[in-house]
């Protein structure tokens, strides 16, 4: 597998034995890096030497065995197969020299005259047997040979010439090199050949790929395997076994599995060379700064020579382990750092901590490594912890900030100064998981009451308390912000500012029972953190829509997603979500819920999840809708919620409701809420929900309680705006399922005046409550608004029902070619919505077949007729067919008679008829059901 790309070296190798064997002698040095295939190579021209009737004599070098004098000699001679004149003398020579002791890497001369006669004899046996038959003699990692070995082969090279002696050693580059004297000696003969081995190039990655994987997967994996192995052929191997064993799944945006096999590879690198090279390489795994970690990794390991550190580190680039001076993949990086030792592991990150702070780094780089030392940590770590947590905050990287404060606090003993950290804990803790930030709450407001805490801190806790219902402290604490920031800025500060105006569209109750509410003024700031919030709680309070929707979509084009803008954001979707603008709240939604996962702060996503759910919900798409708040709570489990839970259990609840799951929704009601959910906003969402899974399981009495629960609380909070909960809608219902007509009719109304003439999704949804709770005579009149406006707005599950409830007002009247398509259409939606309890109410079975034309011809002529009419003339048309006057068509589309009157007539002229009667039904139909 391995000799790749080695045809010209192995013609080269083929050519010095040839040589050899007619009595030239030869010498060759085969060079590369670690993994490169040197000893494939070697193991290539042996089996060829043999066949050519070669004695073969091979050693392998090992860095444990330098010290031990003659054990590579003993490799080569020790060989059994040899013809040796006196095996037995060849024997003793050896195992005098071993017993010699250990012989310093030196000059010839420095060996004593026993020595140096043994090494002399021995080199004659080896000419001896070359007399009678060739011999090649293969060391590989000859730069590990010890020193009584290497000063043999010298010899042995002086006398090479005109021998049948072919000797091919195989060195790799290392922090070690060979020893010069013996390259001087190769030099000097005339036979000498250099092979360097290159790594392989994308073409020879190709064709081992081909060799050992299907040809769809090698073809595909060539680029990526090449880039990672940088052409190695040991790591190219170890990647083909990942790829064959296929039990870790490739990383995002890569095709290619990288596993157990190429970590044991780059180990197996790493230990073949001095024990410096483990060292430096496990150095630039601690270090992991990427490119460039190599000039550090030099400073790092000061008690080796810099020189050897660098050779080191060259020696891991030639084999292709690193990419710009730092190692080439994160999974090298892991096994390298999993083999050193914790104690070192900790030791190593002290002191690149300390290197990086004297030459002066960013806190946040200095910080990693402190954490991970966490330890015995010198003064100036305290400072350097907190700024860097600070600085994660603002780049909103919350689970280092947390980290950094943690090991902040376990060596600061300055009370002060703990407050501060501690409420920086709180704020990381709270964007991973809002439960872990519980236990200091306490602690900081008492700390807030005491004046030591300070406002910046002080907000961020009053929401926290908010958040887990406690109201009273949360008053107390911002009562206290507020008095301070009068004294010391009139106009309080923008953070304030925009605090007061989601309090007042979330927390309602603690304003009208506690706080004053926020001054309205006309768009009192440029911070765009408080004019979406004021958008919001303007829109709620009864301020103009257009002027809300301008602002929040203002504000979050001007916005990006942080820790100061988070909730404004929020409150910019909601209002665009609350004025009925589904189509651009569902996409805002959508761009921030990215933003928030590309982050990976998990509250984020998880309140942006629930609010996309309920923005789905209002679409009719309960089965996304669903999806997105199960991940909102699988980000941020429900004891973590606070009274915020309101909103991701009522969008499951109605989700589980309208896709008719009543046993998940059942389930779902059954978590525990907290008491203070139901003086906050999210409270309405859930009583609306629960009410609707009442209504819809048969008892209105139960569904009226929460219901008309919700409509107090709302009109108490001056929030009572149908787009945020319909309460009137479904207790409408509930009264006309309990036999109270009147009152039902009449919260009809009240909600159809409330919404206002503008086509909308609530007006829509109040238009088809109303036919349902009117005299049969009008609703053939309000279902055809609903459906018209319905048609629009993009909810699909009430158009659904719209549709459905005219087809069945048509089949009453014994109309059902009229009826069915509105039905089939109805049912289409609402299966293609999961809405099984509206498919279940449609009359899918009723009336008869419908006829066919009698001619199919004069269908498609008619329909084809239809095309021809304008928006307008087709509206007045629909109109006329259903019996409406001219006056009375004036008035509903607020154009003049005359105008009616010229529709009219250009109406019957392109369909050909001549009165009101003959105009076709399928103009009334396709009024109805086109969108």
């Amino acid at each position: 597998m391995h000799l790749v790309e080695r045809g010209p070296e192995l013609t080269a190798l083929a050519e010095v034995l040839t040589a050899s064997a007619a009595g030239t002698g030869g010498a060759v040095l085969v060079s590369g890096g670690i993994g490169c295939g040197k000893s494939e190579l070697l193991d290539a021209v042996r089996g060829r030497a043999e066949q050519d009737g070669f004695v073969v004599l091979a050693a392998v070098g090992c860095w444990a065995e330098r010290e031990s004098p003659g054990g590579v000699l003993g490799q080569l001679l020790r060989y059994a197969g040899a013809p040796w004149a006196s095996a037995d003398r060849i024997a003793d020579l050896l195992d005098g020299l071993g017993a010699a002791g250990p012989v310093p890497e030196a000059e010839p001369r420095t060996l004593d005259a026993t020595t140096s006669a043994a090494l002399h004899q021995l080199c004659t046996e080896v000419l001896h047997v070359a007399e009678r038959v060739p011999v090649l003699i293969c060391v590989d990692d000859v730069q590990f040979a010890d020193a009584v070995s290497q000063h043999w082969l010298i010899q042995l090279l002086g006398r090479l010439r005109n021998t049948r002696v072919a000797v091919v050693a195989a060195e790799c580059v290392l922090s070690r090199p060979t020893n010069p004297r013996l390259r001087a000696e190769l030099l000097r003969l005339p036979s000498y050949r250099r092979i360097p081995l290159q790594r392989l190039s994308p073409a020879g990655v190709a064709t081992v790929l081909h060799r050992h994987l299907d040809p769809d997967t090698a073809a595909a994996l060539v680029s990526e395997v090449h880039q990672v192995s940088a052409g190695n052929p040991l790591l190219v191997r170890a990647l083909v076994e990942d790829q064959r064993a296929g039990d870790r799944p490739p990383a995002a945006g890569a095709r290619i599995r990288v596993g157990e096999a190429y970590g044991d590879a780059v180990l197996s690198c790493v230990l073949r060379g001095r024990p410096v090279l483990m060292r430096a390489a496990q150095a630039l795994a601690v270090l992991d700064e990427g490119a460039d970690s190599d000039a550090l990794a030099v400073r790092l390991l000061d008690d080796e020579e810099p020189a050897t550190v660098r050779r080191g580190l060259d020696a891991l680039d030639t084999a292709g382990l690193l990419d710009r001076g730092a190692l080439r993949h994160p999974v090298a990086t892991a096994a390298l750092r999993a083999s050193v030792p914790a104690h070192e592991r900790a030791r190593l990150h002290r002191r690149i901590a300390e290197l990086l702070y004297s030459d002066g780094a960013p806190p946040t780089r200095v910080a990693r490594h402190l954490v991970a030392a966490d330890r015995a940590l010198p003064d100036w770590a305290l400072p350097v912890l907190r700024a860097a947590a600070e600085r994660h905050l603002v780049e909103n990287r919350a689970a280092d900030a947390y980290a950094c404060v943690e090991v902040a606090l376990g060596i600061c003993a300055d009370e002060s100064l703990r407050v501060s950290l501690k409420a920086l804990l709180t704020s990381a803790a709270w964007l991973l998981n809002p439960s872990m930030s519980v236990r200091h709450l306490g602690e900081l407001a008492e700390a807030l009451r005491e004046g030591r805490l300070g406002d910046r801190h002080a907000l961020m806790l009053a929401k926290y308390l908010l958040w887990h219902g406690r109201f009273d402290e949360a008053a107390e604490a911002i009562e206290r912000i507020v008095a301070r920031g009068e004294e010391n800025d009139p106009a309080g500060s923008a953070e304030l500012r925009a605090t007061r105006e989601i309090l007042a569209a979330s927390y309602p109750a603690l304003v009208s029972g506690r706080l004053r509410p926020p001054e309205r003024t006309a768009r009192p700031t440029r911070d765009p953190r408080v004019r979406s919030a004021a958008a919001l709680s303007s829109l709620l309070a009864g301020g103009d829509e257009d002027e809300a929707v301008a602002d929040a979509e203002a504000c979050m084009r001007a916005m990006r997603l942080t820790k100061k803008t988070q909730e404004a954001l929020m409150c910019a979707v909601a209002t665009l979500q609350f004025a009925d603008r589904l189509p651009a709240a569902a996409s805002w939604c959508d761009h921030w819920l990215a933003e928030a996962r590309a982050w990976q702060v998990p509250l984020w996503e998880a309140e942006f999840a629930s609010l996309r759910a309920s923005i789905a919900l209002r679409q009719g798409n309960p089965l996304l809708a669903r999806q997105l708040a199960e991940a909102a709570l699988k980000q941020v489990p429900l004891e973590s919620w606070g009274v915020c839970i309101g909103g991701p259990l009522a969008n499951l609840v109605q989700a589980a409701t309208d896709t008719g799951d009543h046993e998940a929704a059942s389930t779902y009601l059954e978590m525990p809420v907290p008491e203070g959910m139901f003086k906050s906003r999210f409270g309405l969402y859930y009583l609306h929900a629960r009410g609707r899974f009442q209504l819809e399981n048969g008892r209105p009495h139960a569904a009226l309680n929460d219901l008309t629960t919700c409509g107090q609380l709302m009109t108490s909070w001056g929030f009572d705006r149908p787009a945020l909960v319909p309460w009137r809608a479904e207790a409408a219902q509930a009264y006309l399922l309990a036999g109270d007509v009147a009152r039902a009719r009449t919260l009809a109304r009240e909600q159809l005046a409330l919404v206002g003439p503008r086509a909308s999704r609530t007006r829509g949804m109040s238009l088809r409550v109303l036919a349902a709770v009117s005299p049969p005579g009008e609703r053939a009149d309000l279902l055809t608004e609903a459906v018209e406006v319905l048609r629009g707005c993009g909810d699909q599950a009430q158009l659904a029902q719209a549709l459905g409830d005219l087809g069945c007002l048509h089949y009453q009247a014994g109309r059902p070619a009229r009826a069915r398509p509105l039905v089939e259409t109805a049912a289409r939606l609402a299966r293609a919505c999961g809405a099984r309890p509206i498919l279940r109410r449609l009359p899918l079975e009723a009336g008869p077949a419908r006829p066919e034309p009698a001619d199919p011809a004069e269908q498609v002529s008619r329909v084809a007729a239809l095309s021809l009419l304008s928006g307008a003339e087709r509206r007045v048309a629909a109109l006329a067919a259903r019996g409406h006057t001219n006056r009375e068509i004036s008035r509903r589309l607020c154009i003049t008679v005359s105008t009616v009157e010229q529709h009219l007539t250009r109406t019957f002229r392109k369909l050909g008829v001549k009165t009101r009667a003959d105009l076709p039904e399928e103009i009334v139909l396709d009024m109805a059901v086109a969108g």
